[in-house]
């Protein structure tokens, strides 16, 4: 009304304004509206606009923590605020030369790329990918060491009350030489190459390779858990300080799935679980993030191939012309991503593994048995080829495994692996004209009568399961067990190295030896002897520390250098050529095995530990003295 009374002022409209003081008015008001939130935008962390925008929070994120299992409802529970653990005391790629030479155990070899420079929190590189965000150098959420550690069994490094009779003494000066080669290992590592991938100790320097992406340290991040197990307390902190200083995750190459999750991941996971140090968890946790857009596929089934930097995927060339998955590569994540969600309290790390499972749980299997590839598009078998050694060991490792670190408790995997199981003694099972037990290769029902040496493991991961099969099989299983690893030890007895070929044949008359070149390579790897400590910590036949002294003095006299151990071309050669590599799996498996070969049950008790496929220690899922357990896994 007061506008109407001003001279020359006529009313255009009910407001009494004319057009273009409207617009005037109205643009007034819309800049200060703008100027009002774009304030509220450009405050150091959005935290008012937070605060005045998003429900309140009455906790910090993933301190309440729902972990379900395969097969167990879920299970809340409410940790206590963040108060990192006191860590325990310290303790005391390919080969440009021949592809097949990179073949590595438990499917592929595996080899690595240089280090970037500073570490940064990672981001989501898709809408449908889930990712945990830790905050600034941190994750938020709080695990409880102590009460871990509370409940093993055994001390993690056994009782060490040995006894001073002859047989004890003997066995201490073994147990000291393979820790002496532990030592000697790391050292010329240390000179050579510290912080590339591997060491070559013919030419003194060091190997990068492309297989994870631009990650560094390999070896380093491998060597970790032995060092601590061995008591090599000061290379131990060496390696500890290139972790906190050097290791960093900004890298943007192209990542092994498979690799990358069961060597870096695995040695990160098993040693925060060996000593509580904060770093190897955080490690862990922001590297399984980085690996997550490997599942972004029609069937939730990864790719083995992810780009780091954009997120994308893809399969290997070489299998099935990039069409297909590796079974040993997407069947052996279980152990690791469980333990990241345990670590974590981010669920989409177990949601993945289990997600695999209902796959494969669905599928049809011809005969019951598991082809080698499998299509992520469509989820069908692209060709039917099985395999207890490469392309298709470490899956039915893991299903056993998922069984022993549930504290038995995971049905779906003690299922699935004694079908698998009994479909391998049915259709792959043979015994040589010389009495020899292998299990064969299938191709569409033809059988190739051969074994690789990555399938000698099987001795032990069948001596492993044998106790909890069905009662009338279980000798049986014993026995298979025990055959099957006498037939390994067979191949490295008939060669002039006393060291086993990569693949032994049982055909024309001759068994358990390598029938061409291409196959007579030995490449430090641990199968073998992972059976010999399996089935001696079953059994306690003092076969099996002879079976695993008689490597140990084979591979000082043909394996080691003057600046490390290398793997030789030719084990059929009395004077082996080498092959310039130090393979970092020496120092994290065949290492190891020899040594708790020679150790007591207790060190690293099979009741509170599983190792994973690169013989990290994974904590069982033991429950506490009230009768409940951690998170289930």
């Amino acid at each position: 009304m007061l506008m109407r009374k001003v001279p020359g002022f006529v009313p255009a409209s009910p407001w009494g304004l004319r057009l273009p003081q409207k617009f005037l008015f109205l643009l007034f008001l819309s800049g200060l509206i703008t100027l009002c939130f774009g304030a509220l935008f450009l405050l150091p962390n959005s935290s008012r606009l937070k605060r005045l925008f998003l429900a309140p929070r009455t906790q910090q994120p993933g301190l309440e923590v729902v972990a379900e299992v395969a097969g167990h409802p879920l299970v809340r529970k409410q940790e206590s605020p963040p108060n990192p653990a006191p860590a325990a005391p310290a303790p005391g790629e390919d080969d440009p030369s021949s592809q097949a030479s990179t073949r590595r155990r438990k499917e592929w070899l595996r080899r690595t790329h240089p280090t970037g420079p500073r570490e940064e929190a990672t981001a989501a590189r898709s809408s449908s990918v889930a990712v945990f965000r830790p905050q600034e150098e941190g994750i938020r959420f709080s695990f409880d060491f102590n009460a871990f550690r509370s409940r093993l069994r055994h001390p993690v490094l056994g009782t060490r009350a040995y006894k001073s009779e002859e047989p004890q003494s003997l066995v201490r000066t073994q147990r000291e030489k393979i820790k002496e080669m532990m030592q000697f290992a790391w050292q010329s590592y240390k000179r050579y190459a510290m912080g590339k991938n591997e060491l070559r100790p013919l030419t003194k320097d060091g190997y990068e390779g492309n297989m994870f992406g631009g990650l560094s340290g390999a070896t380093i991040i491998d060597s970790l858990d032995t060092l601590y197990l061995m008591e090599l307390k000061e290379e131990f902190q060496e390696a500890k300080a290139w972790v906190e200083e050097h290791f960093h995750l900004n890298v943007s190459g192209e990542a092994s799935l498979f690799e990358v999750n069961i060597r870096y991941i695995g040695g990160l996971l098993s040693a925060f679980y060996l000593t509580g140090e904060e770093v190897f968890r955080i490690k862990a946790i922001k590297l399984g993030e980085k690996l997550l857009p490997a599942f972004n596929t029609p069937t939730g089934i990864p790719k083995g191939v992810v780009n780091f930097k954009s997120g994308f995927n893809r399969s290997w060339g070489w299998a099935m012309a990039g069409s297909s998955s590796i079974l040993a590569e997407f069947g052996s994540l279980h152990l690791e991503f469980l333990h990241l969600t345990e670590l974590s309290g981010n669920q989409v790390f177990a949601e993945k593994v289990r997600h695999i499972r209902k796959v494969l749980r669905k599928i049809d299997k011809p005969f019951g048995l598991y082809p080698n590839f499998l299509s992520p598009v469509s989820g069908n078998w692209m060709q039917h080829h099985v395999s207890v050694g490469g392309l298709g060991d470490s899956f039915y490792e893991y299903l056993i495994k998922s069984w022993l670190m549930s504290a038995k408790t995971d049905m779906e995997a003690k299922d699935m692996y004694y079908e698998a199981l009994e479909a391998i003694e049915t259709h792959l099972l043979n015994v040589s004209p010389g009495g020899l037990t292998y299990i064969a290769e299938w191709r569409g029902g033809i059988l190739d009568h051969k074994m690789g040496h990555l399938a000698c493991f099987s001795g032990g991961m069948i001596a492993l399961g044998a106790e909890d099969a069905k009662e009338e099989k279980r000798a049986r299983y014993r026995e298979l067990a025990a055959q099957i690893t006498k037939t390994c030890h067979e191949s490295y007895t008939r060669s002039d190295t006393k060291l086993g070929p990569e693949a032994f044949w049982f055909n024309s008359g001759r068994e358990a030896v390598a029938t061409q070149l291409s196959e007579s390579y030995y490449i430090l790897r641990p199968e073998v002897v992972e059976s010999y400590m399996y089935l001696w910590r079953q059994t306690h036949n003092p076969i099996y520390r002879e079976w695993g002294w008689e490597v140990v003095m084979a591979l000082e006299k043909h394996c080691r250098t003057e600046a490390g151990f290398s793997g030789v071309q030719d084990v059929y050669s009395s004077i082996p050529s080498h092959d310039n590599k130090q393979q970092t799996f020496f120092l994290a498996e065949t290492l190891k095995y020899l040594y708790l070969l020679f150790s007591e049950d207790d060190t690293l008790s099979l009741e509170d530990w599983v190792f994973n496929t690169e013989a990290h220690p994974l904590p069982v899922n033991h429950t506490d003295s009230a009768g409940r357990g951690r998170d289930r896994l």
